[in-house]
């Protein structure tokens, strides 16, 4: 009954959509989950209605004429079930997961693509060391776009030392402490977190504020973010004091960056991360590993700090020169990160956009 069911289901779809043309629809995927991919095919669909494309539902991939899917993840290469939507045109993220360093899933999705690449139209990365890493796989260059994880800067506004103290009060953060931010996913799977997701440092985070603690009495942290149980026990275990904050939506993280001293990446591979223009349009210091497009897009010393990964020394000594810093000492510093942020809002990408789905959207 259940397949009789899906059949007829199919056979309303192609009946409906019999006039459209070859590739005049696009089909965004994101992961599900409500988390940060989910928000990024938001902000994807927004951009492609300002180009004139429409978009469509995921059941629509059973329209009676190929369309154009999008996945907001690799890994859908994890198996060739995808090959199935032939001859869809198929394009999708690829944001992190070198291969051959330390996870058997990049390296699956990895070889995927090297097997597979003629099959696929186009390919976003978000940085010059996965654009370069792709490139090796043999695929036509004419189908890989560097286009960084923008932002919504409507999102994020440029802090005011008001906002800052109006932001401690609502989250119940004392107002002379000195707040380090860390916002993001971090434990293996979706429960506590306990099992630490290593490429994204979380022990670096931890032994990084461990130091801290012993030069920066009144340290405190603030963490979002699913599955931080990891942090939150070295926090706990080291005794530096933290709130873990989870939000409903994504756009509330705006009001943590604004209680903020100091935003800390302390990953081994990223493909954005996001806090990279997120605390800059926010105009909160940020000391970050040289990952994902911090590569791309930290001017060490101009808008931000950026050290080797695992640097441990590195992170905590330009963490500290943040806190010994004043407000007019940074401000060169936070006025050039809010300039970057701008330069890569989802607005200002726009035309990058247009150029990917040229070809790929009729």
């Amino acid at each position: 009954m259940k397949k009789l069911l899906e059949g007829t289901a199919k056979g309303v779809l192609k009946a409906a959509s019999w006039n459209w043309k070859p590739y005049s629809r696009l089909i965004l995927y994101g992961d599900s989950v409500g988390w940060s991919l989910d928000w990024d095919m938001r902000e994807l669909a927004n951009i492609s209605r300002r180009l004139g494309i429409k978009i469509t539902h995921p059941y629509w991939k059973h329209a009676a004429r190929p369309q154009s899917i999008f996945f907001a993840s690799q890994f859908f290469l994890t198996n060739d079930d995808w090959l199935n939507l032939l001859p869809h045109r198929i394009g999708f993220s690829y944001f992190h997961g070198l291969p051959q360093t330390t996870d058997e899933n990049f390296d699956e999705v990895y070889r995927g693509l090297q097997k597979h690449h003629e099959k696929l139209s186009r390919i976003q990365v978000s940085h010059t060391e996965m654009r370069d890493a792709i490139l090796q796989t043999g695929i036509d260059p004419a189908k890989v776009f560097m286009i960084p994880i923008g932002i919504n800067l409507n999102y994020f506004p440029f802090r005011t030392e008001q906002a800052k103290q109006d932001a401690r009060r609502e989250l119940g953060i004392p107002q002379n402490a000195f707040v380090i931010g860390s916002f993001q996913k971090d434990g293996v799977g979706w429960g506590e977190g306990m099992e630490p997701k290593l490429i994204k440092g979380p022990d670096v985070f931890v032994e990084t504020v461990k130091r801290l603690k012993q030069d920066i009495p009144e340290l405190f942290v603030l963490l979002s973010g699913p599955a931080r149980g990891f942090v939150k026990k070295g926090l706990e275990e080291a005794g530096i004091p933290y709130r873990h904050i989870y939000l409903k939506s994504y756009p509330e993280i705006a009001k943590l960056f604004q209680a903020l001293d100091l935003y800390i990446v302390a990953s081994r591979q990223e493909g954005g991360p996001k806090a990279i223009l997120e605390s800059m349009a926010s105009g909160v210091p940020l000391v970050t590993t040289r990952v994902g497009q911090a590569m791309d897009l930290v001017n060490h010393g101009g808008n931000a700090f950026m050290t080797a990964v695992e640097d441990v020394d590195a992170l905590a000594s330009y963490a500290f020169q943040v806190y010994r810093l004043s407000q007019s000492d940074l401000k060169p510093m936070l006025t050039a990160g809010r300039k970057t942020a701008e330069a890569n809002s989802y607005e200002s990408q726009i035309p990058l956009w247009a150029e990917f789905m040229k070809g790929f959207v009729e």
